[in-house]
């Protein structure tokens, strides 16, 4: 008799899979926490979507506890409230103490207050099936507004035709998790955890496809850019009288870099993790 049934073979594969996927997308932030430990500030960076983050993976840490059979669910979520929390213990480390106390109190009414609301709720439900079902609903309802954050991000790259707030990398292993969590939820027969996978999937998609857009508009800017530092080499070995003309666009071109530079900044400061489940 084999080992494991093809049903059971394939929840176990795209498990692992969205496990491994999952780990890094929690990883992501890496970058945005080594700027603030090393400049020992939090700069414009928002800690709201780590909370989120965290919120998140602690409902569907609970809904696996409530449920059989969902051990992958179990790690890869237990390792999204360790991280997230790790977050946010480095945020309100560095943080002004107003946005500090602010931090904090989001925590407490959302992460505890709200997180301990739902536990005690779902204690008075009678029936297990029902509180499994309870709990699988409200955290796809939770993870369907953490896809869909996103959304104004898209609305800044098209706004601004620029894609240096939202990297291609991210996008593309988002919408890879959101395929083995569907998988999963499939195989499993749990649509709680396939559809919200479905919206990240679409969003995802459609991310990718705004960053081929509008990538092309990025690297016209870097090659204006390379030509005009170019010219202000020759200027500085060769120094001559600019033509009115030639000079006026020169200034309009280095304007243009400088409000496009400060956009990125100023997006990149309100990017938004999302969680990968």
């Amino acid at each position: 008799m084999a080992l494991f049934h093809t049903p059971h073979l394939l929840v176990f594969t795209f498990g692992i899979l969205g496990n491994i996927v999952s780990f890094f997308v929690y990883l992501a932030p890496l970058p945005t926490f080594n700027r603030i430990w090393r400049k020992k500030s939090t700069e414009g960076f928002h800690a709201l979507p780590y909370l989120v983050a965290l919120f998140s993976s602690a409902l569907w840490l609970f809904y696996a506890f409530l449920k059989t059979n969902t051990f992958l669910l179990v790690t890869i979520n237990s390792f999204g409230c360790v991280i997230e929390f790790l977050y946010f213990l480095l945020f309100i480390l560095f943080a002004t103490n107003p946005i500090r106390m602010m931090t904090i109190r989001l925590f407490a009414v959302m992460n505890m207050g709200l997180f301990g609301f739902i536990l005690l709720a779902i204690h008075f439900i009678p029936k297990p099936s029902n509180r499994v079902q309870v709990m699988g609903w409200i955290c796809v309802t939770v993870s369907v507004s953490v896809f869909a954050a996103p959304l104004s991000i898209l609305r800044q790259v098209i706004r601004t035709k620029s894609v240096e707030y939202m990297p291609f990398t991210l996008s593309f292993f988002l919408t890879l998790s959101a395929i083995m969590w569907f998988a999963y939820g499939v195989f499993l027969n749990d649509i709680c955890v396939a559809i919200p996978n479905v919206v990240g999937f679409v969003l995802g998609l459609v991310q990718m496809v705004v960053y081929a857009i509008y990538r092309k508009g990025r690297m016209e800017e870097e090659k204006v850019a390379e030509e005009v530092k170019g010219r202000a080499v020759v200027a500085e070995v060769h120094p001559v009288k600019a033509n009115g003309n030639d000079a006026q666009k020169d200034v309009m071109i280095i304007i243009k870099e400088e409000q496009l530079h400060e956009t990125a900044i100023s997006c990149d400061k309100s990017n938004i993790n999302q969680s990968p489940l």
